[in-house]
């Protein structure tokens, strides 16, 4: 048991390349049954999940990058640069480099680098996308809940032979996201797009560590 956990939780990794091809439905039923097994607050489950695939999916992709072009964003919870700590900033500029690298984008060469951002709104290629709403007041705790339950939807789409990229820039674009999908209610706090990698994608074989288990956690024995 431990050796699968070992492999499903180290084996999912963020995917920034897909293969086209569509996930079948009985598949996309169960990762998301399985997900909805996620714990939450006095059993509250405060999430609101939309999976868009096919058509749809074209025509969100499109208004987004139309909302980006026009500098329309509308965040649900805010973000700010200064939120990060300088060892935060040390490991974003780590993986940073390791990211454009890949890609073989320059350091200094900004142009590209918003190039690929403004190109990650069509969900890195993936035939479907999941947004993660948070219903209630969206307050943080309830938002902690969605988050727990992102994390499930994660590892139960590893177990099921699914990749997958959370993207936070996808919930820069709220109100673009509610109005293509016609909803009226709940604060967006993820965007997860999911499908097959496309293996020979170099950005697909980024190695990212993890911080020593010491330098995270205390164990007051």
């Amino acid at each position: 048991m431990s050796d699968y956990a070992e492999t499903l939780i180290r084996g999912r990794r963020a995917t920034r390349a897909f293969r086209p091809d569509p996930v079948p439905e009985e598949i996309l039923r169960a990762v998301f049954a399985l997900a909805g097994a996620a714990p939450s607050n006095s059993n509250t489950q405060p999430w609101r999940v939309e999976v868009v695939s096919g058509a749809m999916r074209h025509r969100l992709a499109d208004a987004l990058r139309t909302a980006h072009a026009a500098r329309r964003t509308t965040v649900d919870f805010p973000y700010r640069e200064d939120m990060y700590s300088t060892e935060h900033q040390r490991r974003r500029a780590a993986f940073g480099a390791e990211l454009y690298g890949a890609l073989g984008i320059g350091q200094n060469d900004h142009a590209a680098r918003a190039a690929y951002d403004a190109e990650s709104l069509r969900f890195y290629g993936a035939p479907h996308v999941a947004f993660l709403f948070v219903t209630g007041d969206a307050g943080a705790r309830l938002a902690a809940d969605v988050g727990i339950y992102a994390q499930t939807l994660l590892l139960a789409m590893t177990a099921y032979g699914l990749d997958s990229c959370p993207q936070g820039l996808l919930s820069f674009y709220a109100d673009t996201v509610r109005d293509e999908l016609g909803l009226d209610s709940g604060k967006l706090l993820v965007g997860i797009s999911f499908g097959y990698a496309d293996e020979a994608a170099p950005v697909n074989h980024i190695t990212t560590g993890r911080a020593a288990l010491d330098t995270t956690t205390t164990f007051h024995l």
